[in-house]
């Protein structure tokens, strides 16, 4: 049986995107392939541990620092070299950005050993490290068999992937359809809150209160809107206190806070339109987003080139997408969906399909699958 080690940032039971699919890739090797995991232990604790999920050997290296997001611990290398050395893998599937942990998998790597480079963004917030590790970014991907992408749009806009596109295969992130069932007790929840929003179009916002988010223009958005609409916001981060000023003025926008799951998929039901403001490529794919489409809510999107933001909502078809940062547009988005049911309804119905047919974990399994059958 060939063996595949999995490198992450952190994994399971820390909840991350990148973390998430880090996951997805081993649930969708299970049975086929004997697995190991090697990441930093989100706990912050003094030593190294393992434990097991869903059955898989997770080593925890232990982390002392984190610099310009990057973990970096003094074990590290050493518990690289150990497993790549003892259990020597077949395949490595390498999580970046990563660049910390490129250097000693670069250099600890076994040459008969076959390396996919599942490459979930660019470094483009961090402007002086993203610089400094060109040329290992070079010697990465120069070293790589394969190299996953989210999307096509982040294989044509990103400066790294367009240079090896021939190497690029694209696997779109799935959903959680689990998570995602419905229960009696959140349809009744979903009830409640339409009866409490007395009518209103309710208009749903899922994340972190960070900077790409773009939560600032949704909120400068609904002062353009009536009194007939409700933005309802989840979420908390270091944007929370500023985006509350923002909105002090504006009845409009509730904020929720962090929501269970239970909460979460009853404003999902509850939601007429799914809002997605998302403005720079921090912003990769958007799985928030396909999770609102999965409950047929039409989206509004901002233009972002090169992120898979508009790969998954698909302009005039299953939302609307206006030019990013433009208020005034996202408003008059809203607007149009809100005053045409007809037109509503059509973007709702294919936001669905667009999520069952290919943002699903069935097919992210196949497509994983296929990509380590080419590697054998």
């Amino acid at each position: 049986m060939k063996k595949v080690l999995h490198i992450s940032k952190y994994y399971s039971p820390f909840i991350g995107g990148v973390e998430q699919i880090a996951r997805d890739c081993v649930l969708s090797l299970d049975g086929q392939v004997e697995q190991k995991v090697i990441c930093f232990d989100h706990e912050y604790r003094a030593s190294d541990r393992a434990d097991l999920v869903d059955g898989v050997e997770v080593i925890r290296c232990s982390q002392q620092i984190m610099i310009a997001s990057q973990s970096m611990g003094i074990t590290y290398a050493k518990q690289l070299k150990k497993i790549l050395n003892d259990f020597h893998p077949d395949i490595v599937i390498f999580h970046y950005p990563n660049p910390f942990v490129s250097h000693f998998l670069l250099k600890y790597i076994h040459d008969d050993t076959k390396l996919v480079v599942y490459w979930h963004l660019d470094i483009i917030k961090q402007k002086v490290l993203k610089h400094f590790f060109y040329f290992q970014n070079v010697r990465l991907l120069k070293k790589a068999n394969k190299i996953v992408a989210t999307s096509p749009n982040y294989i044509e806009g990103s400066y790294w992937l367009s240079r090896f596109k021939e190497k690029c295969v694209v696997i779109p992130n799935c959903i959680n359809e689990n998570r995602l069932k419905v229960t009696e007790k959140e349809k009744k929840l979903a009830l409640k809150i339409k009866e409490e929003s007395n009518g209103k179009i309710i208009c749903l916002a899922v994340g972190r209160h960070v900077p790409y988010k773009g939560f600032e223009y949704l909120i400068k958005a609904s002062k353009l809107l009536d009194e007939k609409f409700e933005i309802r916001i989840t979420g908390k981060g270091p944007l929370t206190k500023k985006l509350k000023e923002l909105a002090s003025d504006d009845t409009k926008v509730k904020f929720l806070g962090l929501v269970s799951d239970e909460e979460l998929k009853a404003n999902l039901l509850a939601c007429d339109i799914y809002c997605f403001p998302s403005i720079t490529k921090n912003e990769a794919f958007g799985v928030a987003l396909a999770e609102g489409m999965y409950f047929g809510n039409p989206a509004v999107t901002f233009t972002i080139p090169g992120s898979g933001v508009n790969y998954v909502s698909l302009n005039n078809i299953t939302g609307i997408e206006v030019e990013n940062k433009n208020v005034v547009a996202y408003a008059a988005a809203l607007k149009k969906i809100a005053n045409d049911t007809k037109i509503c309804k059509i973007y709702g119905e294919a936001a669905h399909e667009r999520v069952v047919n290919d943002f699903m974990f069935n097919s992210f399994k196949k497509k994983i699958q296929e990509l380590i059958r080419f590697l054998n």
